[in-house]
């Protein structure tokens, strides 16, 4: 008998929004086959963290399947990829003992053109002085379906408080708050009108360094000085910078490779968050923090896009992903997950979740849940 999906319950959902927002329990190899017809091309982002073959008995489930876990692990991802959108990407969770050799097979079946980083992620902040390394990183390897279309449509990161700090106003510019940028570029492809000099309202004079000119020609560049869009320092001596206005900026970040614990979380960060959310219950032992997942989803997707999780666990992915309003499969087969996962997104439901965002939408924009039948 042919098996299928069985829609076992909705869980606070008052209507039919037509958003793919499911948690399946099955065996994901047999759940994807399923979901192959429907989904087809229709996943902006694959996010997985599957066993880490580290030999390892782990509280939920068994780590030391050996010889097969990359025969195992080939086979999902080779049906993982058919789901993927042009512009889609996946993203795996792996350790030191194999993340190479799962390289290696992700380049087999995604294309080694299609490889587009390792991220090296921080999950522990303390040093393990019992080892002959403390091990303090995983990595996240990240493949797209084409890179070429991928990169076109990835999402920078909003600005830091950092850059955000730069932008100051000590004169009190009723422009707002700005920071000051080099007013000289390279004189290779300079004209005339660009080689002059500038006096400074304390009578200063300026010349462009050696083998430099200015940005404007003169006239506008005494305009934009008669406008105090140009910076002489507050003594009014310093050598001449343009304001750079916040108001007028797009502030973004081009991801980085090294993601810190400061940043994103740690191991530690997520399993307190569990035990708060779970406190008489035996947690997971390595979950992933939810800022980890925020930041992936924050660069892979936009609102609305669908996130696919083969390995949900405890549900920080799903959990995550219908925070920043986005459409979701979560899929595991073990028993964890009317535990946790789904108890976790009831509470996310009901804003009483924590973790990256306490209420991002209420609870008529439920879940379903299916089993394999």
């Amino acid at each position: 008998m042919d098996k299928k999906l069985k829609l076992v319950k909705k869980y606070s959902s008052t209507q039919n929004d037509g958003k793919t927002r499911k948690i399946i329990h099955g065996e994901n190899l047999e759940v994807l086959d399923l979901l192959a017809e429907k989904y087809k091309a229709l996943v902006k982002c694959i996010y997985i963290d599957p066993p880490y073959n580290n030999g390892e008995n782990y509280t939920h489930y068994d780590d030391s399947i050996h010889n097969e876990w990359l025969i195992e692990i080939k086979k999902r991802l080779i049906k993982l990829k058919q789901f993927l959108t042009p512009d889609g990407s996946i993203w795996i969770s792996i350790d030191d003992a194999e993340v190479h050799y799962l390289k290696v097979a992700a380049d087999e079946i995604f294309g080694r053109k299609n490889f587009v980083t390792t991220i090296i992620w921080q999950q522990r902040t303390t040093r393990e002085n019992r080892t002959i390394f403390s091990n303090n990183h995983e990595y996240i390897l990240v493949y797209a379906a084409d890179k070429k279309t991928f990169t076109k449509s990835v999402n920078k990161l909003p600005a830091s408080q950092e850059m955000l700090s730069r932008y100051k106003n000590p004169d009190n510019d009723i422009k707002g708050p700005w920071q000051s940028v080099s007013l000289n570029v390279q004189s290779g492809h300079a004209v005339k009108s660009q080689f002059y000099d500038i006096i400074s309202p304390s009578g200063k004079i300026h010349e462009p360094p050696k083998g430099r000119c200015w940005i404007y020609n003169k006239q506008k560049m005494q305009d934009a000085i008669k406008n105090k869009m140009i910076w002489f320092g507050k003594d009014g001596n310093g050598v001449p910078r343009q304001k750079k206005y916040l108001s007028e900026s797009t502030l973004s970040m081009t991801p980085e490779t090294l993601w810190l614990g400061d940043d994103v979380g740690t191991n530690k960060e997520a399993k307190k968050h569990l035990l708060k959310l779970f406190p008489n219950k035996d947690v997971f032992d390595t979950p992933k923090p939810e800022r980890l997942l925020k930041r992936i989803f924050e660069i892979a997707t936009k609102s609305n896009d669908l996130i696919l999780d083969a390995y949900v666990g405890s549900g920080a992915s799903i959990a995550v992903a219908h925070k920043m309003k986005r459409q979701y499969i979560g899929i595991d087969k073990g028993d964890h997950i009317f535990d946790y996962t789904f108890y976790r997104q009831n509470l996310v439901l009901k804003g009483k979740s924590d973790g990256i965002i306490e209420r991002v939408s209420d609870a008529s924009e439920g879940f379903e849940f299916y089993q394999i039948v």
